[in-house]
């Protein structure tokens, strides 16, 4: 696609989503996968049974500034916390989620944060002290709070070298580089958890050793933009609008979506420390409730303008707001001359393809934990004690109560905590009754 091309794809796009009508408020009935929906004008502050009165009006949630962190920004903005008696929620920005971590570790009474947006499985890493020098800090998974919204982008150096969703056939490119000292570099935001994952599966299909014939680097996601505008790394892997960006600033392209290599793949979640919620299960339900609602809002694309207004502010992502409506919209130029105009292609929050996004499947739990035993992230004992973990983790049970208090349809409350089989792009299944036969399909791993 030439620039003039690539330039005008953003600016129709930008333009037909600034012509969408703006309707403020709650969600009345969630959309379909991609769809639009009826929005109504916001309702007034119901009163609250003392029976479900939070035990406090505060928590302090972290996110990176990245879509995911979508639902906790608008239920702040838009005051759905509020509605649910906790209007003093704390929404802070986080450097990079080495600092996310080590501030859920010592928590808010020691100026950290009490949860907030996790990649999946750092929940896990944290309640076991993988990731936290050994001190256990047992979480509680929550929510998902979205799927998809995240593509693997590669530096322009690489146009034409027919770099795409699958790579079968291009391991020489990969080996050429290697030969020369200067082996293919691939980023992600933080080590062992999904962003990593995306990449390594990717790599991996087309026959190429993630650990063997790359190197692999940590970078936080925004700097992503400028390390690859330097010629510091060939391809990232992380959440919109930075992939988009890359494009928009014609510094490379877009090789795959997340959402091409898994259709409507479990993301990032909301999870909060142990302790936290069991002093004060009301209010961990109330804010499921705010967060669900905010959710049903984000996934009207009625309202995605007004989200991306509020994202782009300076407080939260601090973007030029162009740069995040095309892919808000399922618009997206992956460079290369290939087009994405599909908004279930786009990040979603509240329903997708398969169902519910918000309610946290235990088998989507199981998908991670056997990817990090894949990659030798675990060791396999982990896998064979897995559902206790899960178990211990994923309060599912919580969000089914907050959804039926907040009165949402029975149809969208899953039945079973497995959402069942997974088919990946490569065509490779993820059985979560069988994850060894799983484990076994795969050509590389470590396990």
């Amino acid at each position: 696609m030439s620039q003039l091309s690539r330039r005008r794809f953003l600016l129709t796009a930008t333009a037909s989503t600034a012509a969408t009508v703006l309707l403020k408020g709650c969600v009345g009935n969630p959309p379909e996968p991609g769809g639009q929906t009826t929005t109504t004008a916001a309702s007034p502050v119901a009163s609250i049974p003392a029976d479900q009165a939070p035990e406090v009006t505060t928590i302090k949630l972290g996110y990176i500034p990245i879509v995911e962190a979508a639902p906790l920004i608008i239920a702040k903005e838009k005051g759905f916390f509020a509605k649910h008696g906790m209007p003093d929620v704390a929404v802070e920005k986080q450097a990079n989620w080495g600092a996310a971590r080590d501030n859920v570790k010592i928590g808010s009474a020691g100026d950290g944060i009490d949860g907030g947006q996790w990649q999946m499985p750092m929940p896990y890493l944290i309640s076991e002290g993988i990731i936290t020098d050994g001190t256990k800090i047992p979480m509680y998974v929550l929510a998902q709070l979205n799927t998809q919204g995240n593509g693997i982008a590669i530096a322009g150096k690489h146009r034409g070298k027919n770099i795409g969703l699958q790579l079968e056939g291009q391991k020489a490119l990969f080996d050429e580089l290697k030969s020369q000292g200067t082996r293919f570099k691939a980023a992600y935001t933080f080590p062992k958890a999904n962003q990593e994952f995306w990449i390594r599966y990717w790599l991996a299909s087309g026959g190429i050793d993630p650990d063997a014939d790359v190197e692999l680097l940590t970078v936080p996601a925004a700097q992503t933009v400028a390390d690859m505008k330097r010629g510091a790394m060939d391809a990232f892997s992380t959440g919109d609008p930075w992939p988009h960006r890359i494009v928009a600033d014609e510094i490379g392209f877009m090789a795959a979506l997340t959402a091409e290599m898994w259709k409507a793949h479990p993301e990032e979640y909301l999870a909060v420390r142990k302790d936290w919620a069991d002093a004060h299960p009301r209010a961990t339900k109330a804010l499921l409730k705010a967060v669900m609602e905010a959710q049903q809002w984000c996934d009207d694309f009625n309202n995605r303008q007004e989200m991306g207004s509020i994202l782009a502010r300076r407080e939260y992502f601090g973007l030029p707001e162009e740069i995040l409506m095309s892919p808000l919209m399922g618009q997206y130029d992956m460079g290369e001359g290939r087009t994405i105009d599909d908004r279930s292609m786009s990040v979603l929050y509240w329903k997708d393809d398969r169902g519910s996004v918000s309610y946290p499947y235990k088998s989507h739990d199981l998908w991670f934990l056997t990817e990090s035993v894949r990659w030798n992230f675990l060791e396999k004992s982990y896998l064979d004690n897995a559902k206790a973990l899960i178990d211990q983790v994923n309060r599912e049970d919580l969000w089914r109560e907050a959804a039926e208090e907040l009165g949402v349809a029975a149809a969208d409350i899953p039945t079973d905590v497995s959402r069942g089989v997974e088919t990946f792009f490569d065509g490779v299944t993820f059985d979560p009754e069988n994850p060894q036969a799983y484990l076994d399909s795969l050509r590389i791993k470590r396990a």
